[in-house]
């Protein structure tokens, strides 16, 4: 027998991924010893946290719509609003007319706009003349404040907004998270007047002026072209901002402006809101007015 083939030979063998491996020696009397060498195992990987996308503002909006949706049953009496969020509740009460989940609805819209967008998803409509009794609006808001009363009115169809929801038995308000404020002007952005066209300059020099509204800048609505905005009932826009604070007295100003001739409307709705719907990153929340007054021992809503 030659050295080589009286000698040892060792041969590894490539081991599955495991905590130990085996070894093959084979020895010239043709006899087979197994050892085990033991290895360290290999790490499991563990899953990645994938970041979380944030909601755009739209993606929002309509999810604070179709929440506000549900408050819809068969058979009611609606008052459709005006505006980007308020679009995406037209949308989905449409839907649900369509498949059968909703049915016998009449809507009033609010404004040229969401007639348009609601006769051509098949919402059977009314005036409010027609149907002066509603038992529902659903709208967006521009402001609310922690009781609820809201800004309206910056896309223009405060009025028709106002004597709808009005007329409405319940007000279901729908907003993202960056329309909460601590106080009435507190976005600083524009609280929307109404005004006549005769006299809009008269009527923004009184209202820049006005003591109630201490503290804004009265400002002409204008289009992009520069020309003054007109709206749906052919009046201007007189937009207020308060770009140092609050409304000291809402609803002082409210009464006040509500008395001041050549003011057709004002974008004060207080005492208005049933329910506000708002969704932000955690999700959806409501609020009810009644249980907010219960809370502040304030007596019934």
């Amino acid at each position: 027998m030659t050295a080589a083939s009286s000698a040892t030979r060792a041969i590894t063998l490539t081991a599955p991924p495991s905590i130990s491996s085996r070894v093959r020696t084979f020895h010239s009397s043709g006899c087979e010893r197994l050892t085990f060498q033991h290895r360290r195992a290999p790490r499991v990987a563990t899953a990645l946290r994938m970041p979380v996308r944030a909601l755009s503002q739209d993606e929002l909006k309509q999810q604070a719509a179709w929440k506000a949706v549900e408050y819809v049953k068969s058979g009611m009496r609606l008052g459709l609003g005006t505006g980007s969020t308020a679009a995406f509740a037209v949308e989905r009460i449409a839907s649900l007319l369509k498949d059968g989940t909703l049915k016998d609805l009449v809507a009033v819209p609010t404004s040229i706009r969401t007639y348009e967008q609601a006769k051509s998803l098949g919402i059977p409509l009314a005036t409010l003349a027609e149907q002066p009794e509603l038992d529902l609006a659903i709208d967006g808001a521009d402001e609310v404040d922690p009781m609820l009363n809201v800004v309206k009115g910056r896309g223009g169809a405060l009025l028709r907004e106002k004597m709808v929801e009005l007329a409405s038995e319940k007000f279901v308000c729908i907003v993202d998270d960056t329309k909460l404020v601590e106080g009435i002007g507190g976005s600083k952005d524009a609280l929307p007047i109404e005004v006549t066209q005769f006299g809009w300059d008269y009527n923004l020099k009184r209202l820049q002026s006005l003591p109630e509204l201490e503290g804004s800048t009265a400002k002409l609505r204008r289009t992009k072209d520069g020309e003054p905005y007109v709206t749906d009932n052919s009046n201007y826009i007189i937009d207020c901002y308060f770009e140092n604070g609050f409304i000291k007295d809402a609803q002082k100003a409210a009464d006040v402006l509500s008395q001041m001739v050549g003011v057709v409307e004002h974008g004060l709705f207080l005492n208005m809101v049933n329910v506000v719907v708002i969704a932000g990153s955690n999700g959806v929340e409501v609020k009810d007015k009644i249980d907010l007054v219960k809370e502040q021992g304030m007596g019934e809503a």
